[in-house]
This record gives structure tokens, sequence and C-alpha cells, in this order.
């Protein structure tokens, strides 16, 4: 049998140019592009497209709908009952239910008196007020510092108590759940819980627990957080800006229209009763508070935020912390949803329009959609059109949607409006942490169940920051200066050399001028890459 020419399967041209390495590429290229490369870039861009406009649809419903809060909804003193609770001079302190404050630590050495000192601080009868602290600390020195300063409000008359576990089974979850077996306990008709670097007002209980002392069909009271250093850093101000969009408009939205959130975690007062009937707190997940909250309103719990109810509190000053939270925060929603979604479809107990909201806007829409969408499509599919001309993305998807859905993100901080390109550019670089903690979480694998403690710093962050625009501390200069190799991050270094060699083929050959945006995303790459976000503004 004769044998069959290779020519008869390559191509004449590239058998010409068989020593020119470059136009070899350039054909392979050729072959692979048209049959497979096309068709499976056509379908990315269809199926964000797809993720976008769900994205869009939820933002618009949420700025109509929290417009409509503003407007006509009745406060909420006006919807439910409240009654101050006052004292009586006849009974004394008997009208006040007894209060449980629960106190998370876990080496907090620089924040452990903030939350300490709010706690005991509370105006509410010493009588009817039991205060926890949980510390599930390694560092002894730590330890001992904590139960020293539990023994100097004790002295006080303070009816405080410092509680320590054999071991961190659980973690968060594990600690309050431990807590909540304590006999003396037993008494208590609601649990106030405060993390290490939160600090209620005084009047936090008198403003909250008459809601529930007089709506037996509420579980939850969420108050807001408010960022007492915001203005650190770029960063921090990056953060703000999410988490009010975050608390102006998703948990206003949800309290009102079908009295569901996921709980904070933190700066909530929470029915006892309602924990017990949904099961106490379980460790299966990295949010514990968000699985309780699911978990109590299939069971019929109403929850209730307080947006004119402020805690202070602490965000994240450093980039490496940031990521860790933001792994857990990601991370931790899609492996619930993972876990519940079949329980929340065949729950008999809440409206369909219920368990619609919970399993498509709240989980489906925020927690999976929101961070791939973000990522794939103006990271990776964008980007990759430039490369294969053959495939293009409609206007409305590139530019008008994303710029309609940014600016409705950003009317929670309008102090802010000036950062927000920067913001976009951000947001998009932690996009792909949170989808990777996402898928991490749905496909549970890897660092599903990985729990690192956010690290505060309290007040140190302001004594660094002054001492190094003064330059007086060489030392933390010099300690910054050799540790730069652990600041790198190799991924967003990557995704920056990509997005930059696809601005330069977009600016060289391109007809959409993409190079200018991808050259900025490239540059916001690049300073998260080297870990210089967090530089001081």
């Amino acid at each position: 049998m004769d044998q069959i020419s290779p020519k008869l399967l390559i191509p004449q041209s590239f058998l010409v140019n068989r020593d020119d390495v470059t136009s070899q590429l350039g054909l392979m290229w050729e072959l692979i592009k048209a049959p497979l490369l096309v068709p499976m870039l056509k379908l990315s861009v269809y199926i964000c497209l797809g993720m976008a406009l769900m994205l869009f649809m939820e933002r618009v419903y949420m700025g109509i709908v929290i417009v409509l809060v503003k407007l006509f909804w009745k406060k909420p003193e006006e919807r439910y009952k409240f009654v101050p609770i006052e004292d009586d001079e006849e009974h004394g302190s008997s009208n006040f239910p007894v209060v449980l404050v629960q106190i998370p630590m876990f080496n907090e050495k620089e924040v452990y008196k903030i939350s300490i000192g709010a706690a005991c601080g509370l105006s509410w009868p010493s009588d009817r007020l039991v205060i926890q602290v949980l510390d599930d600390s390694t560092d002894s020195a730590i330890k001992s510092m904590v139960e020293q300063e539990c023994q100097r409000w004790a002295s006080k008359g303070i009816n405080i108590t410092y509680q320590i576990r054999e071991n961190r089974t659980g973690y968060k979850a594990g600690a309050l759940k431990e807590g909540l077996k304590r006999s003396y306990v037993k008494h208590c008709e609601y649990v106030a819980i405060i993390d290490a670097d939160f600090r209620p007002d005084p009047d936090f209980l008198r403003k909250s627990i008459p809601f529930l002392d007089h709506n037996p069909d509420i579980a939850l009271v969420q108050a807001r957080w408010r960022f007492v250093n915001a203005d650190e850093c770029l960063l921090t101000r990056m953060q703000e800006m999410s988490l009010d969009y975050h608390f102006t408009v998703e948990q206003e939205v949800g309290s009102a229209t079908h009295a569901f959130f996921g709980f904070n975690g933190t700066a909530g007062i929470w029915r006892i009763a309602a924990i017990n009937e949904a099961g106490g707190w379980k460790d299966r997940t990295t949010v514990e508070d968000m699985d309780l909250a699911v978990r109590a309103s299939l069971r019929g719990w109403k929850f209730l935020y307080l947006g004119d109810l402020q805690v202070k509190s602490e965000l994240p000053s450093t980039f490496k912390a940031f990521r860790f939270q933001q792994h857990r925060w990601s991370c931790g929603p899609a492996n619930l949803f993972r876990k519940m979604v079949g329980e929340i479809i065949t729950n008999k107990k809440v409206r369909f329009w219920k368990k619609l909201y919970v399993i498509y806007s709240f989980f489906f829409v925020r927690k999976i959609i929101a961070h791939m969408v973000t990522f794939f499509f103006y990271c990776v599919v964008l980007p990759l059109t430039i490369l294969v001309p053959e495939v293009k993305v409609p206007i409305w998807g590139s530019v008008y949607i994303p710029s309609i859905i940014t600016i409705l993100n950003s009317v929670g901080t309008p102090r802010s409006i000036h950062l927000l390109f920067y913001w976009i550019l951000f947001e998009n670089v932690m996009s792909l942490h949170r989808t990777k903690a996402t898928l991490i979480g749905l496909f549970e694998t890897g660092r599903a169940n990985e729990w690192v403690v956010t690290e505060k710093l309290g007040d140190v962050a302001k004594k660094v920051a002054e001492a190094n625009k003064n330059k007086t501390n060489s030392k933390a200069v010099k300690r910054c200066r050799s540790k730069f190799t652990d600041r790198l991050n190799t991924l967003e270094l990557g995704f920056s050399a990509f997005l930059f060699l696809c601005g330069c083929f977009d600016f060289m050959y391109g007809k959409n001028n993409y190079f200018i945006y991808l050259w900025l995303q490239t540059i916001t790459f690049f300073i998260t890459g080297i870990g210089y976000v967090g530089t001081i503004i």
C-alpha cells in the first residue's frame, strides 16, 4: 500500500514556512481558532451576558425597593410594637429581661479591652446582664491579660465571666454553642453577640431589646456596622464602599420585604429560644452566622434590621488579612448553599416567594453570580475577545450594564464617589479571589473549611501610620522591606501580565479602545500583586 503523503494532511503554506517559527505558530493559531476557540468563546460570552443581566436586574430591583422603603415604608418603631423599657421604682429592675452578652475571642491582643469595656459600659441593670468572654486564645500571655481584664471589671460589680475551652472545635460557632450550655445563662432570654473589635454604645440594648420583648415572632435584631478606621488607607475606603451598600440596601430591603437577611455574626441580638428551635450553632461551614439565620428563617422567625442603630467596628487594614476574610465570606455562603438548597426547596413553613428570594436573590445572584460574572466576563472573556476579533461583545454588555450596576452600588457611600472608578478596578481584582473561593465552597474542596481569624490592630494601626509618616520608626520600615517577598501575590501579577498583553494587542490592532480599561486594570492587578493596595491616603 502506498504511503500517504504528509502534504495531504498539512497545508502547503505550513510546509513552505516550516523554518519560520513565528509563521508556524501563527498558522497553528489559525488552525485551532475557527473550529475550537471561536465557538467556545462565543458560548462564554452568551453565558456571561446572561449572568450580567441577572445581576443587573437584581441591582435595579434592589434600587427600586430601597427607594420605596425610604419614601413610603413605615419606620421599624411603627411597623412593630416598640415600648421603651423603663426603670420601675416599685419593682426595681424586674421588668428588664435578662440579657447575655457573648464576646468570642482568639488572640485578640490589640482589641480585647475595646469590646469588654463596651459591654461592661452598657446601660442595663447589672443584675439583669450577664457578660461572657469566650476566649479561644492559644497564646498563654494573651489569655492571662484577657482574664485579668475580666477580673478588673468583676471587681467593680459587673457580672462578667471568663470562659475557656480545652480545644477550638467548631471555632467561633463552637465557642458560642459551648457558652450557651453554661448553667448560669439558663435564665437569659436574649443573647447579644459582640466581636472583639466591636464597641456598642451604652444605649445599644435599650434601643434593640424592646423589639424582641414586645414582638414574639422576631428572632433577631441586627445593628449596622460603622467603621472607625475607614479613612486609614485606600484599602479600608474600598471596603467601606462595598459594605455600606450591603447595609444600606441589601439588609434594609431584606428586612422590609421578607423580614429576612443574613446575620452578620456580630452586633446583633438573638432570642435564645429561636436559636434552640433552629438547631443551635453549627460549624459545618465557615459562615455559622448565615447558617443559623437561614435555618431560623425556615422555621418562620422574622428578622429586623435597624439602620439607625450603629456599632463601631474595625476594617482589615492589611491586604493579607482582607484576602483571608474575603475567602471565608465567599467560600462559606457557596458551601452553605450547596448544603441547604434542598432543605429550602422542600420547606413547608415559609411562603414560595420567600423561598425564591432566599435561593435566587440572596444566594445565587449575590453570593455566586456576582463574583463569577465580574471575574470571568471583565477579566477573562472580554480581554480574550480582543485576541479573537471574530467574537463580538455588544456594547450594552461591556459598557452600559456595568456602568449602571456601578452607579447603583455607589449609593451607599456618596462621600467616596470620587473613588468610584478605582473601586471598580479593585473589585475586579478581588473577584478573582472571591470566584476561586466560591468554586471551592460549591465543590467543597481544598480550603472549604479553612478558618483564619481576621487580624485586628485597634489603635496600633494609627500609631504605626503616624510613625511611618514622621519617619521615626526605622525598625518598622526595615521589617516591612525585609518582608517584601511575603507580600508578593503571583496570581495577581500573572493576570497583570495577561491584561497588559491584551491591552497592547488592542492598542495595535483593536477597534474598541478596550486598551484604556485593560491597562488601568493591569496597574490595579500589579499594585495588589506587589502588596501595596493599602497605601495611606
